[in-house]
């Protein structure tokens, strides 16, 4: 089971969960998603929609602490608000994708800056994808199938 580190401090909601999964019986692994938006409600709408025994989701209100949950954890999906504070989502995403041991994690930009240029920016940056704000559970599902094919993670 996973130990807090004194050194990590996640964003406290009313509605976190403590971190918790058990092994996929397929995939041999557990799905890491990261989801760093200062909006508590689309935070709690994509844990609520991704988590599971199989997925292990963490938040980050900012981009320094999305920062160091990735350098913290393995992760699989992140999802990036553009408009976070401190750093933004596009930096966080050009500095995720800098680091070699990130380079298989899938990166999402999810905000609610929708114009062509906003979406050109975030791919730029290294996003694979961009989801805007507000979005359909419908939607966030097929958008993880069509990134993580691999991973049967929502099925059985």
């Amino acid at each position: 089971m996973w130990q807090s580190s004194p050194a990590l401090h996640f964003k406290s909601s009313p509605f976190r969960r403590s971190f918790r999964g058990t092994r996929l019986a397929t995939a041999g692994a557990v799905l890491s998603v990261l989801i760093a938006d200062d909006e508590p409600h689309v935070v709690e709408l994509v844990r609520v929609t991704l988590e599971d025994e199989r997925v292990q989701v963490f938040e980050a209100g900012d981009g320094g602490t999305a920062l160091a949950v990735a350098q913290a954890v393995a992760l699989d999906l992140v999802f990036l608000d553009v408009h976070l504070p401190d750093l933004s989502g596009l930096e966080v995403c050009r500095a995720l994708r800098a680091n070699p041991r990130l380079a298989g994690a899938r990166i999402v930009m999810l905000t609610a800056a929708a114009q062509q240029d906003d979406v050109a920016r975030g791919l730029a940056a290294g996003a694979d994808d961009y989801l805007t704000k507000p979005f359909s559970p419908v939607r966030l599902l097929s958008l993880v199938d069509r990134l993580l094919p691999r991973v049967a993670w929502h099925l059985e």
